[in-house]
Formats: C-alpha cells, sequence, structure tokens
C-alpha cells in the first residue's frame, strides 16, 4: 500500500475500536462520518514525510502518529462547525456532523475522537515506550492549553482577539505537532522541527484565509466569508488579496530555509512547496472582488 492507503487503513481500525460493541449507534456512525471520506490529510502526511526525511526506522510510529493527529484535527473540525462557534452546516462537501446528527451527538464525537486519539497512541505502541511517552507529551500540548487548538478556539471566546496568539494556537500548533512528532517518531530531537511546523501552519492560515474570501463553497465543500461573517481575523481583509499573497509566499520560503539538516530535506521541501501552492492556485484578486 502507498502512504494514504496505510493512513486510511490506520484510521478505519482506530476509528472502528471506537464504534464497536456497545458504542450507541448515533455516536458510531457520527465517528465514522466526521473521519470518513477525508480531506487532503495534510497534517498527517506532512508528519508522515517529516519522518521519511529522518529516515524513520520505526514506521509503525510514524504512522500511528500520523493518524493520532488526524483524529484530533477531525475532532476540531466537528467542535469548529458547531452553532456556539461557526454554525457550519457544510464540511468536507457533506453535512457537518452537527447538522446530520445534531449538536448533542456533535458534541460527543469530538469529545470521543479526541480520547481515540490518545488511546490508539498507546494501544499502538505499547511495545515502544521510548516513543509513546514524546509522542503523547508533543501532540496533547499541541491540543490542550496553553497554547493548543483548545486555546486557539478559546481565544474566539474573548474580546479582544490576541492575532498572533490566535493563529499560532489554532493553526499552527498542530502543524508543529506534525513536524515535531514526524522527527521523535524517528528517533530524532523534536525541538529543532518546532519552527518549521509553525512557519507552514501561519502559511497555511494565509492560504485558507485567501480561499475564504476568493474560494467557492463547492470547490472548498465548506462555506466560504466566514472570518467576516463571525467578525474573526483574517488575512486578507488586513493585508488586502496580493498583501496576503506576498505573506504566504514569504511564509513559505520561511518554511524551507527551517528544514533541519536530514537525510531527505530536498524532497521534503519540493512536497511541502508542492502541497501548499496546490491551496491558492487558481485563486486571484479578481474572484475575491467578486
Amino acid at each position: 500500500m502507498d502512504v494514504g492507503q496505510r493512513l486510511e487503513a490506520e484510521l478505519d481500525l482506530a476509528v472502528a475500536r471506537a464504534a464497536a460493541g456497545d458504542c450507541p449507534p448515533k455516536l458510531a456512525a457520527a465517528l465514522r462520518d466526521a473521519v470518513f471520506p477525508g480531506g487532503a490529510r495534510i497534517r498527517p502526511r506532512l508528519a508522515l514525510a517529516v519522518a521519511a526525511a529522518c529516515d524513520t526506522k520505526n514506521p509503525m510510529a510514524s504512522l500511528v502518529s500520523a493518524a493520532s493527529i488526524e483524529l484530533l484535527h477531525c475532532a476540531s473540525l466537528v467542535h469548529d462547525d458547531l452553532p456556539c462557534f461557526d454554525n457550519s452546516a457544510l464540511r468536507r462537501g457533506k453535512p457537518s456532523v452537527h447538522a446530520a446528527f445534531g449538536e448533542r451527538i456533535a458534541v460527543l464525537t469530538g469529545d470521543a475522537l479526541i480520547v481515540l486519539a490518545f488511546e490508539w497512541l498507546a494501544v499502538r505502541l505499547a511495545a515502544a515506550p521510548e516513543r509513546l511517552a514524546p509522542l503523547t507529551r508533543i501532540i496533547a500540548s499541541c491540543v490542550g492549553g496553553p497554547s493548543g487548538i483548545c486555546a486557539g478556539q478559546a481565544w474566539e471566546c474573548e474580546e479582544t482577539i490576541d492575532i498572533v496568539r490566535y493563529q499560532r494556537a489554532k493553526t499552527g500548533a498542530l502543524f508543529a505537532a506534525c513536524t515535531m512528532a514526524g522527527a521523535a517518531s524517528a528517533g530524532l530531537e523534536p525541538q529543532p522541527w518546532q519552527r518549521l511546523g509553525f512557519a507552514i501552519g501561519e502559511a497555511f492560515q494565509v492560504a485558507d484565509d485567501l480561499r475564504d474570501v476568493a474560494g467557492s463553497a463547492e470547490k472548498l465543500g465548506k462555506p466560504v466569508n466566514q472570518d467576516e461573517a463571525n467578525q474573526r481575523p483574517n488575512f486578507v481583509l488586513n493585508l488586502g488579496f496580493d498583501g496576503a499573497m506576498a505573506h504566504f509566499e514569504e511564509l513559505l520560503a520561511e518554511a524551507m530555509a527551517a528544514i533541519p539538516p536530514c537525510p531527505g530535506a530536498e524532497q521534503l521541501g519540493k512536497q511541502i512547496t508542492g502541497v501548499s501552492r496546490s491551496l491558492v492556485t487558481g485563486l486571484s484578486a479578481r474572484t475575491a472582488a467578486a
């Protein structure tokens, strides 16, 4: 199997564990709906790409950590779509979990996916405690407080939003988890890889802001113009379309410079550049103004 197939198979095993046995039918269905079919799987693919660039000798550790990160990402999407946050009825081109199963099941689905992410790490890496402990710490720190996804979402509840902290926590933290976990799963010191993750995360945030303003719901599989509607920070609204696009290119260059020395550094750089630029292909100031 190729990388994508192995990742999907790992996610399927994990979700099957949570949705098995006495799991209430609606929750079981919602868990699967939240994870499959997936989007581009950008975050777990990044973790796997970093592990490969580091010439990992433990492919199971890298695969399991990538799957754990994707489960957490899916959980964040379920919660982000809730009426109390974005109130989005569409995700990945289909009804969001709360739109399909109700708000109560959606809250529980997000909670269950968070728990499953760490349970899956523990189950699959029980025989490799030297990998399990650092991976658990890295991934957990990028999800909770004080500067993980939960903190990022919480900034939306403040009267004044600290834009730098908000975007670094809500988007950048999980990308940092990808690069650091990829390195740690290969047995390397993870800290040197944090800067790369934050740079990619900020570039992705700019790309997401560009797509929110200049993209289409049909192509993105989710509503557009949500930042303006919800009065959230957006690079395009602050810098203009051309300014945001220039900032995106600056961040991409910063990411390339932040790749630590490793056997597969050149190939990793090509992968990051290709995936990142594909996010903004076809966008223009004209479509943003339309």
